[in-house]
C-alpha cells in the first residue's frame, strides 16, 4: 500500500482556504491551523479558543489532519492519537507566510494568551 492509499487521505483535495473556515465566517481568530486530509477543511487547533479542527473530525468522522503551518509536514490521526508523516497534499500546503500566528491580523485580542486552551 502506498502513502496515497491511506484511508482518510486524498492528496488531490485542495485546502478550503487560508484560515479556519468557521473562524473566518464568525470573524474570530485562531492560534494554529490544521487541514483535513479527506475533504480539505481548514480548522483551528486545540490550543485555539474554538477548536474547530477537532469539531470537524467529530462532526464528519474524518480522522486525519495535517498541520497547515509553514515548515510543518506532520499528520495527526484523531482516532488513534498518533502523529506520522504522509504523502504530499495538493497546494498550498500551509497558510500564507505573511499571515501572523496567532491570526489573522486585526482580529487577535491583546489578551490572546488568556484565551488559549
Amino acid at each position: 500500500m502506498s502513502d496515497s492509499d491511506i484511508a482518510g487521505i486524498d492528496p488531490s483535495v485542495p485546502p478550503s482556504g487560508n484560515g479556519c473556515a468557521e473562524c473566518e465566517a464568525a470573524g474570530a481568530w485562531w492560534m494554529h491551523l490544521r487541514r483535513c486530509t479527506q475533504c480539505g477543511h481548514v480548522g483551528c487547533c486545540d490550543t485555539s479558543p474554538s477548536q474547530h479542527a477537532t469539531a470537524h473530525w467529530k462532526a464528519t468522522g474524518h480522522p486525519i489532519v495535517q498541520s497547515f503551518e509553514p515548515g510543518e509536514e506532520w499528520f495527526w490521526n484523531y482516532g488513534t492519537e498518533e502523529v506520522f508523516l504522509g504523502p504530499p497534499l495538493a497546494s498550498p500546503t500551509h497558510h500564507p507566510t505573511d499571515q501572523p500566528v496567532p491570526g489573522p491580523a486585526g482580529r487577535v485580542p491583546r489578551d490572546w494568551r488568556s484565551h488559549l486552551h
